[in-house]
């Protein structure tokens, strides 16, 4: 049995990761702005509590949620997630600090939130985009999206670098398209050719497994080309 955080859990990936670990019997802290999806499934070995990675005061919660009951994380999945889609033009700076507190700063002060409880063999699996990927195929109205994807690309490789003593594991995932909530709402209309319970189905194996196999690694998961 883990201990496993995941973020972004009221919809999408999130929501069917938090059911793959359920069902696999693991202990789940399941933080999202909206705790309500997850506490209406009511999953045994499931905690939930609202939870906004813009509020430092949530972070203590977070904290004091594993120092009470678990002691440890064996795995951490950073899956929460903002899309702004506008013309460079039209983004304003508030548009860069929505995206930027969630996909990156969120990220990295969770991190030193979690680290003190991870220990040889925890993994951190950071979930980013291939519009994230340097070189990859970029879409016009989302510059403040996939900078930040770039931007917790790079944050784990220096995590892995950082803490490479320590036997725990930094991975990123850079998933292509997967057909979601967030994405409906960015790209009305687009039908992506991966379901979110088939994403989360992978992630969820990566997450007990890809520690052993990778650290400090960047892998792109999608079907497409380009």
């Amino acid at each position: 049995m883990k201990n496993v955080i995941i973020t972004g859990t009221s919809r999408g990936i999130g929501l069917e990761l938090v059911k793959y670990f359920a069902e696999a019997g693991h202990q789940v802290l399941a933080l999202s702005r909206n705790e309500k999806p997850i506490s209406d499934l009511k999953l045994k070995n499931v905690a939930t509590f609202c939870f906004n990675l813009e509020e430092d005061a949530d972070f203590e919660k977070v904290n004091r949620f594993v120092k009470e009951n678990w002691k440890q994380v064996d795995v951490l999945i950073h899956n929460a997630g903002a899309l702004v889609n506008k013309p460079f033009s039209e983004l304003t700076k508030a548009d860069f600090q929505t995206v930027y507190k969630t996909n990156v700063f969120g990220v990295a002060q969770l991190t030193q939130t979690i680290l003190p409880f991870m220990l040889k063999g925890s993994h951190m699996v950071t979930i980013s985009s291939m519009g994230g990927i340097q070189g990859s195929m970029k879409f016009p109205g989302l510059a403040a999206y996939s900078s930040s994807k770039g931007a917790v690309i790079t944050l784990s490789e220096l995590l892995a670098e950082e803490y490479k003593e320590s036997g725990i594991a930094f991975n990123v995932l850079a998933l292509g398209a997967v057909q979601t909530e967030m994405l409906e709402e960015a790209f009305p209309g687009y039908i992506a050719p991966t379901t979110a319970e088939g994403m989360a189905s992978y992630i969820f194996n990566f997450s007990l497994t890809g520690h052993a196999f990778y650290n400090g690694k960047v892998l792109q998961v999608s079907s497409t080309t380009p």
